[in-house]
């Protein structure tokens, strides 16, 4: 009966872990964000048919008490979200919190996630960062954020939409100065590109080259700047552009 903690693709089908995809396999049911993209998926992992439940935001409080019912009932459940690592920016924490009261087993199996890919190629400080997900809507909450974030010395990393990509540059640079940053967007995705540089040269290019799809950011904490040294003896330093065209992508 217990719950699996189950992450997916977030682009390249590849990513897929042999585990994950056993665990998807065994399970009695799947909880998903959509079942529309779930199925996609497991028809690609030749698990069509497998049957799934809808559980996010719209549902959640409802859809945990449904889904403890059947743990209780002996099932086992695997949740998924829509990419990645479930719970992290995603639903989930209403049935992880259920199931620990009632001493249901939760067994998290590791995976793919946007941040963590994102901070491993950032050219920034790994040694310590503060993830924040989504940055508040409102301009009110959102200022009053970065204000709190301004002297943390850890690297901090945001989720947010392509279209709100420069503005949200704009207001963090006005809120900390012009500090060493990273854009990944559409990690392993077709067009994948991870992009550092000062937020200034970050903010001019994507004014220029306006971004498509899901971008992470990362920003260098107030911390005194370590300049990693290069192979040949020479300071690292300067803009950096990373692209690749991986082979399978969930679609």
């Amino acid at each position: 009966m217990p719950l699996l903690i189950v992450p997916t693709p977030i682009g390249n089908l590849k990513d897929i872990t042999r585990r994950a995809v056993e665990a998807l396999a065994g399970c009695d049911v799947i909880a998903c964000e959509d079942t529309r993209t779930a199925r996609r998926l497991l028809a690609g992992l030749g698990l069509p048919g497998k049957p799934t439940v809808s559980y996010g935001e719209h549902n959640e409080a409802r859809a945990a008490g449904h889904l403890l019912e059947r743990l209780r009932r002996g099932e086992k459940v695997a949740l998924i979200s829509e990419g990645g690592t479930p719970l992290v920016s995603d639903p989930g924490y209403r049935i992880v919190a259920a199931c620990r009261a009632e001493g249901i087993p939760v067994i998290p199996l590791p995976g793919p996630c946007a941040a963590i890919c994102a901070l491993s190629a950032s050219g920034l400080p790994v040694h310590a960062f503060l993830f924040r997900g989504f940055p508040p809507k409102k301009p009110g909450p959102r200022a009053r954020m970065l204000a709190d974030l301004r002297d943390r010395p850890e690297t901090l990393i945001f989720y947010i939409p392509a279209n709100r990509l420069v503005a949200f540059l704009v207001e963090i640079r006005a809120a900390m100065g012009d500090r060493p940053a990273c854009v990944a967007r559409e990690i392993t995705k077709l067009h994948e590109d991870i992009r550092s540089g000062p937020l200034s040269e970050l903010i001019a290019h994507y004014t220029a080259n306006p971004p498509r799809g899901e971008c992470t950011v990362l920003i260098r904490g107030n911390a005194p700047e370590e300049k990693p040294e290069a192979p040949d003896g020479n300071g690292a330093g300067g803009a950096e552009n990373t692209q690749v065209a991986p082979e399978s992508v969930v679609t």
